[in-house]
């Protein structure tokens, strides 16, 4: 006699995005705080030793990555 054989048993299994809304909104946040740092850092005057150059732009890069890391390890 033929024995019946039986397919692959499909399990229900639910697509979970890794990241929930909030954590792309932190994203999206961060690399728009980021993009801020380096407008700032761009600088409209011929000055390349100007606070907002050389302190204040780095410091708000930073922040947005730090942020950016934030948003990622947020549960």
């Amino acid at each position: 006699m033929a024995e019946k054989k039986t397919g692959p048993v499909v399990k229900d299994v639910k697509s979970e995005l890794v990241f929930t809304k909030k954590n792309y909104q932190l994203l999206l946040i961060s690399i728009a705080i980021v993009a801020v740092g380096f407008i700032l850092m761009m600088g409209t005057t011929g000055n390349i030793y100007d606070f907002r150059r050389t302190l204040l732009a780095p410091i708000v890069v930073l922040a947005g990555f730090a942020f950016g890391i934030y948003a990622i390890l947020k549960k």
